[in-house]
Parts: C-alpha cells; structure tokens; sequence
C-alpha cells in the first residue's frame, strides 16, 4: 500500500559554517563538523486524514564530519499545538517510516536524541526569519543583500534538503541553542532559507 501524505510550506536553517557554506556542495564543513538549528513552517498537508496545516516542526542536529557521511544526532521537536495523531504523523514523516525527501534525511541520522512537544514560533519575513523552540533555543537570521539589492540565491545544489528549490543566503544575527547538555550560542554564520515540498 503506498503512503498517502504530504506537507509544504517554508523552512530555514542556520549552522556553524561560513557564510559561503560548503555543506550547500556536500563538501567537508567549514568546521570539520556542523551543527545547525532547522525550522519547517508546514503551510499545507495531510497525513492519511490528518491534517498538519499550520503546525511548526524544528529540529538540531550535530553531524561529525561530511553530511553524507552520516552519524548525526539529532533532537526533533513537534509543536505543542500537535494533537497526539498529529504528533505521530509528523514524527513518522520526519522520522523516515514513511518514504520521500525525510527519509534521506533520516537515514543519516545515527543517534535520535529525543523527539518532544514544545512551543515553537516562526517568522518568515522577506529579508528576516527568526525561530524560537520555547525553553530551548533561537534563531535569527536576516538576508545578505545581492548585488541588484534582491536575494542571494544558489539553485541546482546538491544538499537539496528543499529539494528542486534555489536557497536564499542569510547571515546569522544570533543562533542559540540549551538541552540534552548542549550550550551553545553563536552568530555571523551561514543561514538558508526556501518553500519546501514535501511526499512519498
């Protein structure tokens, strides 16, 4: 029986690498390794008759050396807005149970730190995004200004975590993120933005 679901809507993301980010072109990070805070603003979607419309989904993640190499760890969390059926969708989506472009994700994954309900806020501004996970961390981020004063874009990368979607360049204002021992605070580093698309 193939799965019926799919969710859309706009993510970002920022992450410990310079602003020319070699994540982007699956090349070593700028680090040696990447850790990044990620936000999906789920505009429209359904699992089976469950439907995600206007739930937000966050998640942080440490990956040790080259993206593709695996071995991440990884802590997701689901809107507290989520009703149980709804939680149990977007952790099967995000958790890779049920095929499409989160299942690559997931299969990078090596360790899942916890997945847990938490208040999460999302501005997704032309210029300015910024997330906060209640409790737990923040991000914010503005676009860096191309040369005709529009967006920074690179299209046709092969990161692709918005798969068939150009991402829009950012620059860090403050990144900062406290759970499962983690403290960690940052700023003037990468940020991506673009819609997101998605299914099985």
């Amino acid at each position: 029986m193939s799965e019926n679901w799919i969710i859309k809507g706009r993510y970002f993301e920022s992450c410990t690498c310079d602003i020319v980010c070699p994540c982007i072109f699956l090349q070593p990070p700028s680090k040696g390794f990447c850790e990044a805070f990620v936000g999906w603003q789920i505009d429209g979607g359904h699992k089976d008759d469950t439907d995600l419309s206007g739930l937000h989904v966050a998640a942080w993640l440490h990956a040790p050396g080259l993206l593709t190499d695996g071995g991440w760890k990884l802590a997701l969390y689901i809107d507290e807005k989520a009703n149980d059926t709804q939680k149990d969708a977007l952790t099967k989506i995000y958790g890779g149970e049920v095929g499409g472009h989160p299942a690559v994700i997931a299969s990078l994954v090596g360790e899942v730190m916890g997945v847990h309900s938490a208040a999460i806020s999302f501005s997704y501004e032309d210029k300015r995004k910024e997330l906060v996970i209640q409790g737990v961390g923040e991000v914010k981020m503005d676009a860096i200004e191309g040369e005709d004063g529009g967006a920074v874009k690179v299209s046709n990368h092969p990161l692709a975590v918005s798969p068939g979607q150009p991402v829009v360049i950012h620059k860090s204002e403050h990144l900062e993120y406290n759970d499962y021992g983690k403290n960690w605070t940052q700023s003037g580093t990468v940020g991506l933005s673009a819609p997101f698309e998605y299914k099985p």
